[in-house]
């Protein structure tokens, strides 16, 4: 089962996580939101489209756009859609 833990809190947890590139992309329903604010970051995927991202917040602790997913991800990448991926200072067990 895969978890993604941030200054101690367990942010998600899956065991039915899509990796893609090396990254665990949780299902959207696995993933506690109450820690993740929206980011005005994007970027764009040649392949996957555009991510959107979050940043990472338990407390007074911050990781700035350590979560991103992909709402309207290319028809290859579409397994992914809405799922969200962790990077940054969030730990991502396998």
């Amino acid at each position: 089962m895969a978890k993604a833990i941030f200054n101690k809190i367990l942010i998600a947890s899956s065991k039915d996580t899509i990796q893609l590139e090396g990254v665990h992309y949780f299902p959207p329903e696995t993933v506690n939101m109450e820690y993740l604010n929206f980011s005005d970051t994007s970027t764009m995927c040649s392949w996957k489209g555009t991510a959107i991202y979050y940043h990472v917040v338990v407390g007074d602790a911050v990781s700035r756009d350590a979560a991103w997913s992909y709402r309207k991800p290319s028809k290859v990448a579409k397994t992914i859609k809405d799922h969200v991926a962790f990077g940054g200072e969030v730990e991502v067990l396998p």
